[in-house]
């Protein structure tokens, strides 16, 4: 049974480049399809059956290939930088195959990241249509009282809009110090969201640190070092379990791949 795929999603399967930069490829005539040069943006291809050619060598999709890396702070969750900064790619394994990160960290902090070569994973880890749970570890400094614990589990406003309600909990409170360690757990992926959320009740982040995304935590991985996922973790990422809508069932999960 055939499949279509749009052109520039195939593409970046086979690890060419990403989709953005794919589609310039398409535009600038340096993909053809069973040997023509695609004529219209969007183009669908079968898989199966269809020959694509990336300035004339034949491209196929690559093997499936997900990491958990720990990304230190001081570092760029990007692929490449203009001023040469280090970035987790840079710092990251060589595997022999193009890796991006899913979502990112931003540069002071430190944590969980996901590097993979596959385009729809990454899109379901950051659709919101999915939820997928972030969690952090936060510590703060700052006059921290339950008021202010109250506004950030309810939501506090920000430049682009209310924060969604969050789950946040007192991790540690030494009795003779200021700084409070906080828990975390949002669904939302807006830049610097934790950062601005404790900005916005006089809280300053001394120290940010993501342990989960989704069902794969950090551990004990240390600082720019690397683990492969495990079966049961890549499924989760591949197949996510929207939440249920009220008065409705949840949709079942579909299986594992062997």
């Amino acid at each position: 049974m055939s499949q279509n795929e749009r052109l520039h999603k195939y593409l970046a399967r086979c690890g060419v480049a990403s989709r953005r930069k794919c589609e310039v490829l398409i535009a600038q005539g340096h993909v053809t399809v069973n040997g023509k040069i695609p004529g219209e943006p969007g183009t669908t291809i079968d898989p199966n059956y269809d020959v694509v050619l990336v300035d004339g060598k034949k491209v196929l999709p690559e093997e499936l290939v997900v990491i958990a890396f720990h990304k230190p702070p001081q570092v760029l969750s990007a692929v490449e930088d203009a001023s040469d900064r280090d970035t987790v790619i840079s710092l990251g394994p060589d595997l022999g195959v193009r890796l991006y990160p899913v979502g990112r960290l931003d540069f002071a902090s430190e944590g969980l990241l996901l590097l993979s070569n596959d385009g729809d994973l990454t899109q379901k880890v950051l659709h919101p249509r999915y939820q997928v749970e972030r969690e952090y570890e936060v510590k703060i400094k700052g006059e921290f009282t339950n008021e202010i614990l109250d506004r950030l589990r309810k939501g506090v406003q920000l430049s682009d809009g209310p924060t969604k309600p969050a789950h946040v909990t007192i991790q540690h409170r030494p009795e003779m110090q200021s700084n409070v360690w906080l828990r975390f757990v949002i669904t939302e992926g807006r830049n610097r969201i934790i950062r601005r959320m404790c900005e916005a009740v006089g809280l300053s982040v001394l120290r940010l640190r993501r342990v989960r995304v989704g069902q794969v935590s950090l551990g004990d991985l240390k600082p720019g070092k690397f683990r492969y996922l495990n079966a049961i973790e890549k499924d989760s990422l591949l197949h996510p379990v929207p939440p249920a809508k009220p008065g409705k069932k949840k949709p079942v999960r579909r299986p594992a791949r062997k």
